[in-house]
């Protein structure tokens, strides 16, 4: 049936409850946009306001569709009004990553009554989102991605540790001084091993960039264009690049003029130390927080069993969460990864106590 029969065609309350949705969602999914846009500059921004023009696009059709049946404005679905308090509030790459995974849900594609060019275009918007998404990924430092790593390690380890030792009929002091022996030696441990990986990256590329002023020599020692050109070559161009390279520097400095073509094809020059403290400081406090969580029932005076379960119940919340967090950074629906989150943590922990429990039972 053509659009044209679809229009002339009365809807069905069940098609009028569903267009009215779209064109709720719509509306506000081109404000979302908007709102994102207010807090980005250059083409970011452009894009932005195009998406934002786009869903206004979709919003007109379903009005028209609607026509008489347009009643008044309704509510959008509960995730796209959690999209819009991101984007006004916020405007991160969390609000991002959410609209990729939205976006990728398309609900057009199913639906007869959508036009394939507006499901065509929600699925064009989820690869340019990605696009977006990506580009706010790249910019996170290091220290957050150690952050976020580095709570999920306290959570599980100490957890682990924490009801091994429950399981091994340990009193609730023995207990707290476990927790805290482990949250200090993990912290230290990832703090110091987070420095020591990133500090090591950088040290293997600055060994791989060139000396700042290296293209200074080219007019200084027997070189020709040929050796040059396996300099390029060694660095990933092509050969006719690197030809091309070499003789294009030969002749800047036949005209006198001085060029830094030389580090073309080199690695971008690391941070320094800087970064590596960012990424121990962060991984460090990360650690101890997630690690904290355990231990906070025995903290408070509870005795072992109740403690224990409480800790239990406090973890599975923060490895939701965490998990969450992780999926949502990814551009995946959130929920799955909190609830394998929850059964990896969990099942570590499980497997603890049941072998802490063997061993007491052994020594005892």
């Amino acid at each position: 049936m053509s659009d044209e029969e679809h229009r002339s065609k009365k809807p069905s309350n069940k098609q009028i409850s569903r267009w009215r949705r779209y064109l709720a969602n719509e509306r506000a999914e081109a404000a979302v946009y908007r709102s994102l846009a207010e807090k980005r500059t250059g083409s970011e921004r452009e894009i932005l306001l195009e998406l934002a023009d786009a869903e206004s696009r979709h919003e007109q059709y379903w009005r028209e569709r609607l026509g008489d049946y347009v009643g008044m404005p309704r509510s959008p679905d509960l995730g796209t009004r959690f999209l819009g308090f991101l984007a006004k509030h916020f405007g991160s790459v969390f609000a991002l990553a959410l609209i990729q995974s939205a976006e990728s849900r398309n609900p057009y594609v199913h639906d007869d009554d959508a036009p394939d060019s507006i499901a065509a275009d929600e699925r064009m918007h989820a690869e340019v989102v990605r696009g977006l998404a990506t580009r706010s990924r790249e910019k996170m430092s290091g220290g957050f991605r150690a952050a976020v790593f580095g709570a999920n390690d306290g959570l599980i380890s100490n957890a682990a540790l924490v009801l091994g030792v429950l399981g091994s009929g340990m009193s609730s002091s023995a207990i707290l001084v476990t927790g805290i022996s482990g949250l200090l030696a993990g912290a230290f441990s990832m703090g110091a091993g987070e420095y020591i990986s990133v500090r090591s990256q950088n040290e293997l590329i600055d060994a791989s960039v060139p000396h700042p002023k290296s293209y200074r020599l080219i007019g200084q020692v027997d070189v020709d264009a040929n050796e040059l050109a396996l300099v390029y070559r060694a660095r990933g161009m092509s050969e006719d690049e690197a030809r091309q390279r070499a003789a294009q520097v030969f002749a800047d400095q036949a005209r006198g003029i001085e060029t830094e073509e030389f580090s073309q094809g080199a690695p971008v020059k690391s941070e320094g130390s800087s970064g590596a403290w960012t990424a121990a400081a962060s991984s460090f406090i990360a650690f101890s927080i997630g690690a904290f969580i355990p231990i906070i029932p025995y903290l408070l005076g509870m005795t072992a069993m109740p403690a224990g379960i409480s800790a239990v119940v406090l973890v599975s919340i923060a490895l939701l969460f965490t998990g969450g967090v992780t999926g949502i950074l990814s551009g995946k629906p959130p929920a799955p990864r909190a609830a394998r989150q929850l059964l990896v943590g969990l099942g570590a922990a499980l497997v603890t106590f049941v072998l802490g429990a063997a061993f007491g039972s052994v020594i005892g």
